[in-house]
């Protein structure tokens, strides 16, 4: 059955608007009043959806908009390598591509860490960014660790101050490693599932901690971002990619330094030019796994 409808004239008498959150429609209608050249609006009103109440027109609202609120759950990825500690390398599961292989940045958030998460996420690749603890003491440094975050990226425990664990009581080494992860969740909720020493020195006790706290301990493949030969731009990205230890399931050292932002695209596509792909951090097997 037909609705009854409201026929609402506006022109010379003042502006009145009714609101309801039913469907409105216009007839086709012209009329002309004495003194005025523009015609007559008529606005239809549902007579039924006039009397609702407030809170049935709000919740009639909130439904037609529920679909624009719900939002998709980023897809899980499966654990597709596995960390070989000993070889270096990263070892596919099952029929994982084996021409694959990791980025990692130490030494974040520094000078460049937010910059260089922007140009991987531009690129579609995912790094870790192994932190310190001394880059996150300001607000500033704690808003940087969360836009890597939100660009797509891991992260990792590299301690709290950077020191050689090995010169360490046990006492100092728990404060460097579990300290720190304290830190990260602090700021992002979440505890790191990677660990990287510093200068890859690790101990008997660091090893233990790494495995309590529920992290992959992991050292590099390669790197030379730190080495004098190649402290701008255009030699790194060339030995990064050119390399003889560029191989199947290698783990690629950089550094939060303004050359290794400079070469960070040309490595990217130079290694993908050799066939290569980038592990995701979500695709390594974790210890517990």
């Amino acid at each position: 059955m037909n609705k009854p409808k409201m026929l609402i004239a506006l022109g010379a008498l003042p502006l009145l608007v009714l609101s309801a959150c039913g469907d409105t429609e216009s007839e086709e209608t012209a009329a002309e009043v004495e003194g005025i050249d523009e015609p007559v609006e008529e606005v239809e009103t549902d007579i039924e959806d006039e009397n609702k109440s407030d809170d049935e027109l709000e919740s009639d609202e909130e439904n037609d908009n529920s679909d624009e609120d719900v939002e998709e759950e980023p897809e899980e990825l499966e654990p597709q390598y596995t960390w070989n500690q000993e070889a270096g390398i990263f070892e596919s599961i099952g029929d994982a591509q084996s021409e694959a292989v990791l980025l990692t940045i130490d030494d974040a958030p520094d000078n460049h860490a937010v910059e260089m998460a922007e140009i991987l996420h531009n690129l579609d690749v995912s790094a870790i960014f192994f932190v310190n603890g001394h880059f996150l003491t300001t607000e500033e440094q704690e808003e940087e660790l969360l836009q890597i975050i939100d660009y797509g990226h891991a992260i990792g425990n590299h301690t709290m101050g950077h020191p050689d664990l090995q010169t360490l009581s046990e006492e100092e080494q728990y404060e460097e490693i579990v300290g720190l992860n304290d830190v990260i969740e602090d700021i992002s909720g979440e505890r790191p599932d990677f660990f990287r020493a510093p200068f890859g020195l690790n101990t008997d006790y660091t090893r233990e901690l790494a495995k309590d706290e529920e992290m992959l301990l992991m050292n590099w493949t390669y790197g030379y971002d730190w080495e004098s030969d190649y402290l701008e731009a255009e030699p790194l990205a060339d030995v990064m990619v050119n390399t003889e230890l560029l191989r199947n399931g290698a783990n690629l050292l950089m550094h939060d330094r303004e050359w290794t932002k400079d070469a960070l695209e040309d490595i990217v596509l130079g290694i993908e030019e050799k066939g290569y792909r980038f592990i995701h951090p979500d695709e390594i097997a974790l210890e517990d796994e």
